[in-house]
């Protein structure tokens, strides 16, 4: 049975103060009926510890934005997944479009850091996604593959998400059309084992477009960037219809 995952990923936003005063609002919005409905906040480190202190017993789930493959060791500026579980952390998204293109993330290392998640008991979010070039060229069905294949390779699929995000929509308002993100979540399922993983759809959600998303019968949730950060806004999507 594959569950519906509604996750916030707030990327270099919000202080700790700025997280809390999110919560006050948001909150109250969940004691709404939406209990088939995994909700995960994906904060920057900093906020993650008070974020879990405050959401200890809620039904909202916390994720990292990354994860180092490494336990420890010379890695300035990363973060291990013995530091994420101690923040009571239960998911690492790895592979954004963001940190492949400004980080030099590569498929290996994005596969890398998903065992670590893993071996950590964290489900990694593994995000696969085509350019706006890719695209145009007629190459999204080859890279989505190529992009899966090095991404899967010895995880377990029974503790994994998939979030399919087009490039080209990301951050940018221009949404990939719902019929077509089914097409090519639903490519991507066809090219599992497992066809109970949750695959979600990233790119320009919003509460404008959250319920003809949510209504393509391959897609079992959203990775929602900007719209996230607004309690308001989270909150609609949360309750799409």
């Amino acid at each position: 049975m594959r569950k519906i995952v509604i996750a916030g990923n707030w990327k270099m936003h919000k202080t700790q103060a700025e997280s809390l005063e999110f919560l006050q609002a948001f909150m109250p919005e969940l004691e709404k009926d939406v209990e088939e409905r995994e909700v995960i906040l994906c904060a920057p480190y900093t906020a993650l510890g008070v974020l879990s202190q405050n959401l200890h017993g809620s039904r909202v789930q916390l994720s990292a934005q990354n994860i180092h493959w490494e336990e420890a060791g010379a890695y300035t500026g990363e973060i291990s997944g013995a530091m994420l579980t101690e923040m009571g952390v239960s998911y690492a998204i790895v592979g954004h479009s963001e940190r492949r293109q400004y980080f030099c993330e590569t498929d290996e290392t994005v596969n890398w850091r998903a065992l670590a998640a893993q071996r950590h008991g964290l489900t990694p979010i593994l995000c696969i996604g085509e350019s706006k070039q890719q695209r145009d060229a007629g190459e999204t069905e080859t890279v989505i593959a190529n992009q899966l294949k090095a991404g899967l390779v010895n995880l377990d699929l029974t503790r994994l998400i998939i979030a399919y995000e087009p490039i080209w929509a990301i951050g940018t308002g221009e949404t990939c059309g719902a019929s077509e993100a089914n097409r090519v979540i639903g490519l991507i399922r066809s090219q599992l084992d497992n066809p109970d993983v949750p695959i979600q759809y990233g790119g320009s959600v919003k509460p404008s477009n959250i319920d003809e998303i949510m209504a393509q019968p391959e897609i079992d949730g959203v990775l929602v960037g900007g719209a996230s950060v607004d309690p308001a806004n989270f909150a609609r999507i949360v309750h799409y219809q």
